[in-house]
């Protein structure tokens, strides 16, 4: 099932995206289409990529000056595992 492009308005500007759960989104403008959390362009690969080197969530969030949660951080954790190739 192809998923609905929403369109906001957001600070002024329009903000187009497809939603892949509350928190992540793939925004055509935004870094190419790939998955970020929504209203930012910090891209979920990278925080994961973080997370798998041992940076704790706390300091994620921290470092996104509060524009990440702990909730969008599991949720992105939990897409990328339900996207996952199976062999």
């Amino acid at each position: 099932m192809k998923q609905q492009l929403i369109r906001e308005m957001v600070g002024g500007e329009w903000y187009e995206y497809i939603p892949l759960g509350k928190f992540v989104v793939s925004a055509p403008a935004v870094c190419r289409g790939r998955p970020t959390f929504k209203y930012t362009r910090i891209e979920v690969a990278g925080v994961l990529e973080r997370l798998a080197a041992g940076h704790a969530i706390e300091a994620l969030i921290t470092d996104s000056r509060g524009r990440l949660s702990r909730e969008a951080i599991a949720e992105a954790a939990t897409f990328v595992t339900a996207t996952e190739p199976t062999h």
